[in-house]
């Protein structure tokens, strides 16, 4: 072999070597360039996701947010309600008792005053009429509300106890006193 033929195949070898360097820097090139891509695109599909898992979760804070007020403003009007209970119960005992007493003070003046019926029935029906004038109950005069007494057992002609009630009386009188434990 001569040396021409030596440097020639020394000098392709050396160019094929460098092709395929070359070849396999672009390759590699080609490589990197893909897979910076499909790592923009999952970037980009992980912050579309993390703004809809950022808006899920701000709308659920804010329905949270929306039935603790409504349960607060639901608890506050049940406290507010118990209070007008308690208070109407409160004031409801209050007018008893000073009716109790306005009752004793007439027994006691009937008592003294020799011109006063022995019964008190008379007394009695003018306080109601008096009372049903200042609260527009609309009780008749008589005080039986309308209805035919029957005056020997204080019942009305239907039946019912002739006590001198409405059936408004019932409604703003507490179930404890309405079936007859506050008489």
């Amino acid at each position: 072999m001569s040396t021409t033929t030596i440097i020639v195949i020394v000098v392709v070898a050396l160019l094929v070597l460098t092709a395929i360097v070359l070849i396999a820097r672009a390759a590699r090139r080609k490589r990197l360039e893909g897979r910076r891509e499909k790592a923009t695109e999952l970037r980009q599909q992980a912050k579309s996701r993390t703004i809809q898992a950022e808006t899920a979760r701000s709308s659920a804070d804010q329905q949270a947010a929306q039935a603790k007020r409504a349960k607060a403003e639901a608890e506050e009007k049940a406290a507010q309600a118990r209070y007008d209970s308690a208070l109407a119960e409160q004031r409801q005992d209050e007018a008893q008792r000073e009716s109790e007493i306005a009752r004793e003070r007439h027994d006691e003046a009937r008592a003294i005053d020799p011109d006063s019926s022995a019964s008190g029935e008379e007394e009695a029906i003018d306080q109601d009429a008096a009372i049903d004038e200042r609260t527009g109950n609309g009780r008749v005069a008589d005080g039986t509300n309308g209805r035919v007494a029957d005056g020997a057992n204080g019942r009305a002609a239907d039946g019912e106890p002739d006590d001198g009630s409405t059936e408004e009386d019932d409604l703003s009188r507490s179930p404890y006193e309405r079936f007859g434990a506050g008489r």
